[in-house]
């Protein structure tokens, strides 16, 4: 695991938005894993303003999202898939038919879990995966005690995560209280990994899970077992 610090925000999303922009260019029809949140958010302005300037073509990338929240139709303001479409997918004129993103509203959420796994396996696995860090060391939406084996699934979340994105609501009665997210395994299984940390309150979560013992209980802690996988750090949160 490769561990690189950023002296902001500002640096940190460059540094990712670089390494995005790096895996498009080298294979144009690369697959690439999304997060959403505030954290990835300057990421996103800074490709689009690549596909702007015409540096980065990303018209034969494929795309797959971590996660969704059950019961948000596509089009609510707070569904990742709306966050998606608003911040980047429109920005870089992306095909639709290219964009991945569970469905929160599936009829039959097991097999809407089971039919995105194969999704992702039927265009050959994700080739660079962005993550963000959960402020009780999720990654995706995988909760600490979600087992290390778990592909996509159904997640009841936590308290504290619910607390979390509750600044995006206008009341916490209003945050889902499940969500729709590629499991551990499903992670791991990703050639290519770019973890980024910013945020309040992240500091201890980051120590604990880069050098702590790699266990179900802070989730992110499996990535020191990936092959290739890089931690951007926002010093200015340490």
């Amino acid at each position: 695991m490769e561990i690189i610090y950023a002296s902001n925000y500002e640096e940190m999303s460059r540094k990712a938005a670089i390494a995005i922009a790096q895996q498009v260019i080298k294979k144009p029809t690369s697959v690439l894993g999304f997060a959403t949140g505030s954290t990835p958010l300057r990421t996103y302005e800074m490709l689009s303003e690549y596909h702007r300037l015409g540096i980065v073509d990303f018209s034969s990338i494929n795309t797959f999202n971590l996660d969704e929240y059950v019961g948000l139709s596509s089009d609510h303001p707070q569904s990742y898939s709306f966050f998606m479409y608003k911040n980047l997918f429109y920005q870089i004129q992306l095909d639709p038919n290219r964009i991945h993103i569970p469905s929160g509203t599936a009829s039959d959420l097991s097999k809407e879990r089971a039919d995105y796994e194969e999704a992702i396996q039927s265009l050959g696995g994700i080739d660079f995966q962005l993550l963000g860090l959960g402020p009780n060391g999720h990654i995706g939406f995988n909760e600490p005690g979600t087992q290390l084996n778990s592909i996509t699934h159904v997640v009841s979340l936590s308290q504290e995560t619910i607390k979390a994105n509750s600044r995006f609501f206008t009341k916490l009665e209003e945050v889902p209280k499940k969500a729709i997210t590629m499991g551990i395994k499903t992670i791991m299984n990703n050639r290519k990994i770019l973890l980024l940390v910013s945020g309040e309150k992240k500091a201890e979560i980051i120590r604990r899970a880069l050098s702590g013992p790699i266990n179900e209980e802070i989730p992110a802690s499996v990535l020191q077992l990936h092959p290739n996988a890089t931690v951007v750090i926002d010093q200015s949160i340490l």
